[in-house]
């Protein structure tokens, strides 16, 4: 007499048959809803900061506002002022004071939003992005004028600058690493990391040039600073429209998203 087998483990629960395994595997899980939260807040950062230099660089005509050789900081001080040989005169500094302020507290938000990163996965991400949020109050609130310099309140300005520059490329490199966490495609992932590492060469080449020209930067210092800014703030955009636009990830991302054992 032939034995029945059936498809039972070994707990005594039957196991899903070749098919079915196959649909597990193929279809895909729908995310939680707060990631569209989260991306909308990711590309709001950025937009506010982009928004606010546009609207005070298009005011700042006498003379022409230069992106190539102007500091970022100059916006935020409304003048007359000079500094490291650059005139500072801008008629509506508040706009990029504004973006200052709201930039990096929204880019935050947007971070803590993003609920399936836990543990260290969680701080590894809260730390850049709270450094961010810090450095943008302060760029905010203490204005990188000739002034500033001499009564010491341009040291916060640096400190702010700094905490911007570190936190945000920071920030771009680990959502990248953790890509398959968060539901980012693979060329999202690649596309972070790279904007991160561009930030921190522009960055020390920037410091390079302070800390070496003296007084007088070489004339294209606006665009090098810019090449340290741009770069994450773009990455954040094109992830945060990646998270709101996709839905659904297939099931081996989704049981390593709740499993944690991805990257």
């Amino acid at each position: 007499m032939t034995e029945h087998i059936d498809s039972r483990s070994s707990t005594g629960r039957e196991e899903p048959g070749k098919d079915a395994r196959h649909e597990m595997a193929t279809s895909g899980t729908h995310l939680p809803p707060q990631r569209r939260t989260a991306g909308a807040l990711l590309i709001a950062g950025p937009a506010i900061f982009l928004l606010g230099e546009f609207i005070a660089a298009a005011a700042w005509t006498d003379p022409a506002y230069s992106y190539t050789h102007h500091f970022i900081s100059n916006l935020g001080v409304h003048g007359p002022s000079t500094l490291f040989g650059q005139y500072m005169y801008s008629p509506l500094a508040w706009a990029m004071n504004a973006g200052f302020l709201l930039f990096g507290i929204t880019i935050l938000t947007g971070v803590a939003t993003l609920r399936d990163l836990s543990g260290g996965r969680r701080w590894a991400t809260l730390v850049p992005a709270t450094l961010l949020a810090v450095g943008g109050v302060l760029l905010a609130l203490f204005p990188g004028s000739g002034e500033a310099l001499e009564n010491g309140t341009g040291e916060f300005h640096s400190m702010g600058a700094f905490a911007g520059f570190i936190g945000g490329n920071a920030l771009a490199l680990v959502l990248g690493g953790r890509r398959r966490r968060i539901g980012l495609s693979p060329r999202m992932g690649t596309a972070l990391i790279a904007a991160g590492l561009t930030g921190l060469l522009s960055m020390t080449l920037y410091l390079a040039m302070i800390f070496t020209a003296g007084h007088t930067p070489v004339g294209i210092i606006g665009l090098i600073e810019r090449g340290a800014v741009h770069p994450f703030l773009i990455g954040l955009v094109c992830a945060g429209a990646s998270l709101w636009k996709r839905q659904t990830v297939n099931a081996p991302t989704a049981r390593a998203i709740t499993t944690g054992r991805a990257a």
